[in-house]
């Protein structure tokens, strides 16, 4: 199949590499030329495991191409998918401004019948207005169907999630559409599930809202057991021994971030709430969500006593390992918040650094070259995003090099008897903090 992807960020260049990986001729169109130009250098504005050889595989086999003009990828296509931001605004809606741009653009090139997909995360009925605005626009009446096309891939493995999919969800009202979605994915041998395109884009909210519930009912879960003092990662163990249910997401913690799941909870808030059906369960899935960041603080405050002067090293800025995204970080904002308390703050990530440098919320953060080295000297450290370089660290080293032996573990990545054993202040989430004596 010929195949345009309109967005090169991770959606759209996860999708098209992974097109062309499996056969298909792929070109990658975006409209900042200087990322049009690192990836025909061979370069890649983003980190993800995999993808870097992916790209260059392709590229020499002449599958998959770069380009800056959406005439060209028209031209040189029968799909087109769009792959383009769709930003959060205040009030919990998303910025639908560049499928708008990206539908106009199409429709002004547009000569002959093409499938055009949503693929970027939108609000139902979001299709029906691209069809209006490609119909509206068109010059040459050219026939084209419209399809929503979710993505379900995850930040860190969205190779695996895209070559070895769930489900694939195509929403459409036409046959013709269908049958050539189905040969898109035809290599990948998933189910697929055909819908109307309304019931396609609600897809994506309502499984990404459930998510972000599961991880928000088992950090709620874990403030009882913090009280109660039970273990949080048995009880999610139990819970999750259920089939009905499944312990993936019932990971105990400082909460969700990211770029999917704040922006999706708070758009499906809205969606709810412009379509007259108020959907509070999720406005609580909100609070608990920002409450656990506030708990976490409440225990470094408790424990430290002041923040003021006291040197803390932070590991972790991401938010989640195996990506350099800092977008919606928890970690950010945890460092954000101990730098305005008057805390100096030492930070260590292995693929975020570069992206972090960039934010001016931590700009007054330092950045260490390794994990150990940010806690040289430090009186606590922070377990912030949950990378496996951290759970294999050299903890005698650890203790050695830092002041005083105390670990906020946000993600609950280390074993407590373990640090207990060698003499560790450990607190973590919804697990017993161990003080030796």
């Amino acid at each position: 199949m010929d195949i345009a992807i309109i967005g090169s960020g991770y959606v759209g260049l996860v999708t098209g590499a992974c097109f062309a990986d499996v056969g298909h001729n792929v070109i990658c169109v975006d409209n900042d030329e200087e990322k049009i130009k690192t990836l025909q250098a061979g370069r890649l504005p983003i980190y993800e495991p995999g993808l870097e050889e992916i790209v260059h595989r392709n590229v020499s086999a002449h599958r998959l191409h770069f380009s800056s003009s959406i005439r060209e990828g028209v031209d040189k296509s029968h799909i087109i998918f769009i792959a383009v931001p769709t930003p959060p605004q205040p009030n919990g809606d998303v910025d639908l401004s560049f499928i708008e741009k990206v539908s106009r653009e199409i429709a002004d090139v547009l000569t002959d019948y093409r499938v055009i997909v949503d693929k970027s995360t939108v609000p139902v009925k979001t299709g029906e207005r691209v069809a209006e605005t490609i119909k509206r626009y068109n010059r040459h009446g050219a026939k084209f169907d419209v399809v929503s096309n979710p993505e379900f891939l995850r930040e860190g493995c969205a190779i695996h999630d895209l070559m070895h999919p769930d489900r694939v969800v195509i929403g459409a009202q036409s046959q013709h559409a269908v049958d050539l979605m189905k040969k898109v994915y035809e290599p990948f041998m998933a189910p697929v599930l055909v819908t109307g395109i309304n019931s396609a884009e609600l897809i994506k909210h309502a499984a990404n809202s459930f998510l972000a519930l599961k991880i928000s009912y088992i950090n709620a879960i874990s403030a009882i057991c913090d009280a109660s003092g039970a273990d949080v990662d048995k009880v999610a163990d139990g819970i999750g021994m259920d089939r009905r249910i499944g312990r993936q997401f019932l990971n105990a913690g400082i909460g969700y971030g990211g770029s999917c799941f704040p922006k999706d909870v708070a758009a499906f808030i809205h969606i709810g709430e412009q379509l007259g059906v108020p959907f509070t369960l999720l406005k609580e899935v909100q609070r608990i969500n920002a409450g656990q960041k506030e708990r976490f603080l409440k225990l470094i405050r408790d424990t430290l006593w002041v923040l003021r002067e006291k040197k803390i090293a932070v590991w972790g800025l991401t938010f989640k390992p195996d990506t350099d995204d800092v977008r919606s970080s928890v970690a950010i904002e945890l460092v954000d918040t101990m730098l305005r308390e008057g805390a100096h703050v030492t930070v260590y990530d292995p693929k975020g650094m570069e992206k972090a440098r960039e934010l001016k919320a931590i700009a007054d953060a330092k950045f260490a070259a390794s994990a150990l080295e940010a806690v040289d000297g430090a009186e606590a450290l922070v377990i912030a995003t949950e990378w496996n370089e951290f759970a294999n660290v050299d903890l005698t080293a650890l203790k050695r090099r830092m002041t005083t032996p105390i670990v906020f573990d946000g993600r609950n990545l280390l074993n407590p008897d373990t640090m207990g054993e060698l003499g560790f202040h450990y607190h973590s989430i919804g697990r017993a903090s161990i003080i030796p004596r």
